[in-house]
C-alpha cells in the first residue's frame, strides 16, 4: 500500500506541478548562472547510493572553493534560493526519486555518506527502510539552517547535537511506522510549512 501510494502521489504531483517546475526553473536561471537542479549522492535503503534531486538554491562554487560541510553556510544562498528553502519548494524534485522507488513520501531523511559513517549501528537500523521526503525530524528541525549558521562550529553542532536527535526520530519511525501515521505526518508537515515564518 505504501509503495502504491508513493507512486500515485508522486506521479500525480509531477503532472500537476509541471507548470510550477517550469516557472521555478526559469526564475533560477534568471537569478544566477548554473544548473536548475542540485544533485547529490545520498545513502538509501540497504546502503544503496542514489542521486537525490533538489532545485538549486546556492551559487555554483569554483573547484577551489569547495567546502566539506555546506549546512549553515548562508553566504552562497541565492535570492531565489532563500525563498525556495523557506517554503521547502526546493525539495519538490524529490518527487522524481519517489516515483523511481528510491525514496518514499515519508521516512528518515536521506543522508550523505559522511554522516552515515557516524553512529553506524544506529544507521544500520534506519537504513532498513527507504528514506523519505519528510519525517518528524523535518518538522522538529525546521530551523536547522539557522541553528547551524549561529553555531561557532556547525560541523560539531550537527554531529554531536542535531544528528543524534534526528536518529532518535528515524529509529522511532522504523519501529512504529504505519500508513495512517504517514498520512498524519504529511498533514503535519504541510501545516508546519504554512505556519513557518
Amino acid at each position: 500500500m505504501k509503495r502504491a501510494f508513493d507512486f500515485l502521489v508522486s506521479l500525480l504531483g509531477l503532472i500537476l506541478l509541471a507548470p510550477l517546475f517550469l516557472i521555478i526553473s526559469i526564475i533560477i536561471k534568471l537569478d544566477d548562472r548554473g544548473p536548475v537542479f542540485f544533485r547529490q549522492k545520498r545513502v538509501g535503503k540497504n546502503r544503496q547510493l542514489f542521486t537525490m534531486y533538489k532545485f538549486r538554491s546556492m551559487k555554483v562554487t569554483e573547484p577551489s572553493d569547495s567546502r566539506s560541510f555546506e549546512p549553515g553556510i548562508t553566504s552562497r544562498i541565492t535570492k531565489v534560493g532563500k525563498f525556495l528553502r523557506k517554503t521547502k519548494l526546493d525539495e519538490l524534485p524529490q518527487l522524481i526519486n519517489i516515483l523511481k522507488g528510491e525514496m518514499s513520501l515519508v521516512g528518515p531523511r536521506p543522508e550523505v555518506e559522511q554522516w552515515v559513517a557516524v553512529y553506524p549501528e544506529r544507521w544500520e537500523r534506519v537504513l532498513s527502510i527507504k528514506p523519505g521526503l519528510t519525517d518528524y525530524s523535518s518538522i522538529f528541525f525546521r530551523n536547522e539552517e539557522q541553528l547551524l549558521s549561529e553555531s561557532e562550529n556547525p560541523e560539531i553542532t550537527y554531529k554531536e547535537i542535531i544528528l543524534p536527535k534526528k536518529l532518535d526520530f528515524y529509529e522511532g519511525y522504523v519501529l512504529n511506522n504505519s500508513f495512517f501515521g504517514d498520512l498524519k505526518l504529511i498533514f503535519k508537515t504541510l501545516i508546519s510549512i504554512i505556519k513557518y515564518k
